[in-house]
């Protein structure tokens, strides 16, 4: 019988990787959707088949890390091999807004699923979503699984929480559980609020004379930024090892915001300063100035190394916005009669 996988957030940029790649190595997977009255299954549409039919791959499941009921009855449903927790709110500026939200399911909603594997009796492999966020006012440069944690925002700190409570688990009751400390990692499946694909988006809308201008807060921030793709490979790599344990994912490199502008809006052949526009709604109440890490021991345990650089990343990110940028021109100048 071919391995099952079980996915939060898999209609996210992570999940969507995670699930060609798991497909790719023959896993029946298993997704949880909250309920919606829009489709929100946009990144993942490409991979889903008739669930009834007897060799489908991937199959889909209503639940919420908010709801330990429904996840205790998809666990007994699809008794998993392997759970990938990849859901949560975590948009870091949206959590200063939402805190107790954002504490509810980044933070509690994990405690939830560890305790449904427990009462549902059953011995999969369990991965945790961490963030470089942890880190937040970083005490040491670059950082590794050893760096001391100081979040800086809501999203920060339900993460530690999630952090510590999968270890806690892992060391009280035997559960293969790990957590991979991922930082900045970004595709053309990013959301449009974030400020990589913000930029993206923007710097290509721009050429396409769809926009005009491009708000950004702190443009000085510094982050490690890899591609996403490359880094589910990681997850994987993390189920597969011998014993349970806790990886920093990064590419070593820290870029500013500035030179992601600097990038993004030269890959149109335009000056980012004629367009972008400091605006304070953006900046966060606490700011995390630099995140940069050390991915050694993911290097020398699991023998994990990013493929993409930062060039080509944002470079394969603007051309496929341009894509889209030329197709919403299409739509525009047809008068809303042509299709994306």
């Amino acid at each position: 019988m071919p391995r099952r996988a079980l996915i939060t957030g898999i209609t996210g940029q992570d999940g969507s990787f995670l699930t060609e790649l798991l497909i790719e190595k023959g896993y029946e997977v298993y997704g949880i959707i909250r309920r919606s009255s829009s489709f929100n299954t946009a990144r993942i549409d490409h991979l889903y088949q008739d669930p009834h039919e007897s060799d489908a791959r991937l199959r889909l499941v209503y639940g919420d890390l908010n709801d330990s009921s429904s996840l205790n009855a998809i666990l007994r449903q699809v008794q998993p091999d392997e759970i990938y927790n990849l859901g949560a709110q975590s948009h870091v500026r949206v959590s200063f807004d939402v805190p107790e939200y954002t504490a509810e399911v980044t933070g509690i909603g994990v405690v939830r699923l560890l305790e449904a594997i427990r009462d549902v009796g059953i011995r999969p492999r369990f991965y945790q979503a961490s963030s470089s966020e942890i880190f937040g006012q970083a005490v040491e440069v670059p950082q590794s699984e050893k760096t001391a944690f100081h979040p800086r925002s809501p999203y920060g700190c339900a993460k530690v929480y999630a952090y510590h409570i999968t270890i806690n688990y892992r060391e009280s009751y035997g559960i293969f559980a790990c957590n991979g400390i991922l930082f900045n990692h970004e595709s053309n499946r990013r959301g449009e609020t974030f400020v990589s694909r913000k930029i993206t988006r923007a710097a290509t809308r721009i050429k396409a004379g769809l926009q005009d201008k491009l708000y950004l807060g702190n443009l000085d921030a510094r982050r490690d930024w890899g591609y996403a793709r490359d880094y589910v490979d990681a997850m994987w790599l993390m189920m597969q090892a011998g014993q349970p344990d806790d990886y920093v994912i990064a590419t070593g490199e820290a870029h500013s915001v500035r030179e992601f502008l600097d990038e993004a809006f030269g890959c149109v052949d335009l000056d980012w300063k004629e367009y972008v526009e400091i605006d304070p709604r953006y900046y966060r109440p606490t700011e995390v100035d630099l995140l940069l890490g050390d991915a050694s021991k993911a290097r020398h345990m699991l023998g994990w190394e990013p493929k993409v650089g930062f060039k080509e990343l944002v470079r394969m990110m603007v051309e496929s916005d341009l894509d889209l940028a030329r197709r919403e021109r299409l739509i525009a100048d047809s008068g809303g009669e042509a299709l994306l």
